[in-house]
């Protein structure tokens, strides 16, 4: 939406899926907000629009307390481009300028830092510099209002280099000192660090950070979940309870440690937020994360972000597969499906080349312990390096070494084109299972499915760009629905239940040797302990 008239009739309509997309700021109150801010509409002469919260930030404005702007999902844009600002967001977005700095993101995308900085100021009125700011900064908040931690700790743990420039950077994004953030969290100004908030007693270390994960427009949960149980790794993955109200459970590998995230499968009816009458809302998933160092709240948050898909835009998808003949019905039965990604890239690619049972086997002989077991929670996933050096031969050796030397690069700011090329060069390495990678692991949209989808007359996959991997995800899901209600059937009958043509056998029912599992995780911003509008 490049029209300021159009985004204007967004903001006027309160229109929630353009949050995150843009923002807007009101000059004569110095705050900016999400267009589906429910206070009311100034007027268009005192508007001023940005492409980000950074960018409002830069120029002066603070965040809305009323409609969270800092707590809306990522831009979908991000997804879908493949280029160095597409990649640069994707990286920053992972903790990359903190970790590396802007001179570590510039290496990472071939380009140098002045480079870096005029084309995302040109093209987002910010530079890394200030994107990485503004996502410390709600890092921050949530730490400061979900955590007892001392706000010294959470200055650090949040990315900032001191804490006077964590203070500067607090009080201009949020007009508020650290103290009063965290007093508000409690709803009685004045009270200690250490009272109650909404969700009970503050969050410990031990007890984890709480967090809503927020999602635009209509979220499908039951095929992602459904998915992350039959293929899930043990050791490493776990889901628990009943369909409708399962927990996802899963071990992660961090840049300074460890962690341990849970994630709630919604109802059916799902999570929503309050919305103003007109808009059309998102909701959340609600999720906790266990680390054991909380500098890595940021990486965490947004690699469960991209396994569950959050940062898609469920309007653009629906719309454009609904209006395919072959998929219309598909599309109204499941609005809202997600394309998964991936919470580890790398260990992504191992599963999809080897299969469900033999990552377990590698889980359990290459696997780091965790210190301390969480229920079925006992390894992390092995690292490249360390399944190169173990079994170094055939196709699984020559993966991992690709992985390890950095010939094969699947992070977020990985050149997918450049990645797939890798891919095809390595040995064992077949169309669907290079297909899967690319879809899961580089989070790619518009993925053409290779296999026993790709049957279709020659101009689907065009009329389905650049949403191919969501035209996948609807017809194997599909699939897999009529295959378990055959199944049902059958056994209700008494005779044993057959595998539909065309469905997918479930990961744990494959041998090893036959390879492949149906591989299938899933991107808005960081938590949030409000409500989603």
């Amino acid at each position: 939406m490049t029209d300021e008239t159009s985004r204007y009739e967004a903001v006027r309509s309160r229109d929630g899926r353009f949050d995150g997309v843009f923002f807007f700021a009101v000059e004569t109150t110095g705050i900016y907000c999400r267009p589906s801010c429910p206070a009311t509409t100034p007027r268009r002469r005192n508007v001023r629009f940005f492409p980000t919260a950074a960018a409002a930030q830069s120029a002066g404005f603070r965040a809305c307390r009323r409609c969270r702007p800092d707590a809306v999902p990522g831009s979908p844009e991000w997804n879908v481009r493949a280029d160095v600002v597409g990649r640069a967001m994707r990286l920053i977005a992972d903790g990359v300028v903190d970790r590396e700095g802007v001179a570590g993101l510039a290496a990472r995308l071939g380009y140098s830092p002045r480079q870096m900085q005029r084309q995302l100021t040109a093209e987002l009125g910010a530079g890394p510099v200030a994107l990485a700011r503004a996502q410390r900064a709600h890092t921050a908040r949530v730490l400061l209002q979900t955590t007892g931690l001392p706000i010294t700790e959470i200055a650090f743990a949040a990315g900032f280099a001191s804490v006077r420039q964590f203070n500067d950077t607090i009080r201009a994004v949020y007009a508020a000192t650290p103290s009063e953030l965290r007093a508000a969290a409690s709803g009685t100004p004045g009270r200690s660090a250490r009272t109650t908030t909404r969700y009970g007693r503050r969050a410990t270390p031990e007890a984890g950070v709480p967090l809503r994960l927020a999602h635009r427009g209509p979220y499908c949960a039951g095929p992602v979940f459904d998915l992350l149980e039959r293929e899930a790794v043990p050791g490493v993955e776990e889901v628990s309870g009943e369909r409708g109200a399962r927990t996802y459970r899963r071990t992660l590998r961090l840049p300074y440690g460890t962690g341990i995230a849970a994630v709630e499968e919604p109802g059916e009816a799902g999570r929503r937020g309050r919305a103003p009458s007109g808009a059309r809302p998102g909701g959340w998933l609600e999720a906790r994360i266990h680390l054991t160092d909380p500098r890595d709240l940021t990486t965490a948050v947004q690699r469960l972000r991209r396994l569950f898909d959050l940062d898609a835009d469920p309007y653009a998808v629906d719309e454009r597969l609904g209006a395919d003949p072959g998929l219309a019905p598909l599309v109204a039965a499941r609005p809202g499906l997600r394309s998964p990604g991936a919470a580890d890239p790398e260990e992504l690619a191992v599963r999809a080349l080897v299969g469900r049972e033999e990552a377990a086997r590698l889980v359990q002989r290459y696997g780091k312990a965790l210190d301390a077991p969480c229920g079925g929670l006992t390894h992390l996933f092995p690292e490249p390096a360390v399944l190169a050096g173990a079994e170094p031969d055939g196709p699984l050796g020559a993966l991992t070494a690709a992985l390890a030397d950095g010939t094969l690069r699947l992070d977020p700011g990985a050149d997918r084109e450049a990645a797939e090329a890798a891919l095809r060069a390595l040995p064992g390495m077949d169309g669907p299972t290079i297909a899967e990678i690319r879809m899961r692991a580089l989070g790619d949209p518009d993925v053409a499915p290779d296999g026993p989808d790709a049957t279709d007359a020659a101009d689907v996959p065009d009329r389905r760009r650049p949403w191919r991997s969501y035209a996948h995800r609807h017809l194997r899901a599909a699939a897999e629905s009529a295959a378990a209600e055959s199944a049902a059937a059958e056994s209700a009958a008494g005779e044993p239940a057959a595998t539909e043509p065309g469905a997918t056998t479930p990961a744990s029912a494959e041998p090893a040797a036959a390879g492949r599992t149906a591989l299938g995780h899933a991107n808005a911003d960081l938590p949030t302990t409000e409500p989603e509008h």
